[in-house]
């Protein structure tokens, strides 16, 4: 009995995804395809504070092989988490404590970094620190942490404007690898630019204090266009303040 109640719940949240006939309708649609070109730009713009953490957490990685690698399977689950995500849908609304861990684990990475940055452990002889996990899998986790709190807020987004699961699938999809392609050219704009990794963490400590202030007790929404500006400005002076240093 207990079964079938389950399986009833999964077949309701998830059946849509592969129902023919909502297919058949984004593919025959000329304005289904214009809502998730819709789509993708506002993941675009909604992923900017998400692209910013994930460029700081790979910046961790010693080699370059290793930061494509997380990157990669980065990637692969956020597609995932994305799809289970918008299976739950309107029931998103009710999270908001994922919000506040999120916000407050984000606060702690910006506040870790500049404490070490202060506060400079001493170099110790003999056998390294052993870590609970290898370093790699701790930054995949770490990204796919952050993967599943700032999906609430792309698909909540997505599906204020359309409520055909197969429409947010395929713009969120597009809108992920955009997202990860605005990661590594911030990624690489760090080699270029070493400041910028500072300035990545104090974007952190305000990304954390934005995600906080959205919650349902505190409803204040910082516009996704506003920030956007505030990144791009940020890079700006970061970059200038490097070549007049250089």
């Amino acid at each position: 009995m207990e079964g079938a109640i389950f399986l009833g719940i999964i077949s309701k949240l998830y059946g849509p995804f592969f129902d023919i006939e909502n297919w058949k309708t984004v593919v025959e649609s000329g304005s289904d395809w214009m809502i998730i070109f819709s789509l993708v730009l506002i993941e675009c713009l909604l992923s900017v504070d998400n692209a910013i953490v994930l460029a700081a957490q790979t910046k961790a990685l010693p080699t370059k092989k290793e930061q494509e690698k997380s990157l990669f399977y980065g990637l692969w689950g956020a597609y995932i988490f994305r799809f289970l995500i918008i299976g739950l849908g309107t029931y998103l609304i009710n999270f908001w404590e994922i919000k506040v861990l999120g916000a407050g684990y984000l606060l702690y990475l910006s506040i870790n970094h500049f404490y070490r940055i202060f506060h400079p452990a001493p170099i110790k002889e003999g056998k390294p620190k052993k870590r609970l996990l290898p370093l790699f899998w701790s930054v995949v986790i770490s990204i796919e942490m952050m993967d599943i709190v700032f999906s609430i807020d792309s698909v909540l987004a997505s599906l204020a404007i359309s409520s055909n699961p197969v429409i947010v699938l395929l713009g969120g999809m597009v809108g992920i690898l955009c997202m990860r392609g605005i990661a590594e050219f911030i990624i690489k704009l760090m080699e270029i630019v070493p400041e910028l990794e500072v300035m990545a963490y104090g974007l952190i400590a305000l990304i954390a204090v934005k995600l906080f202030l959205s919650i349902p007790a505190i409803d204040i929404e910082i516009p996704a266009a506003l920030f956007a500006i505030i990144v791009f400005l940020s890079i700006l002076v970061t970059i200038i303040v490097n070549r007049i240093r250089h």
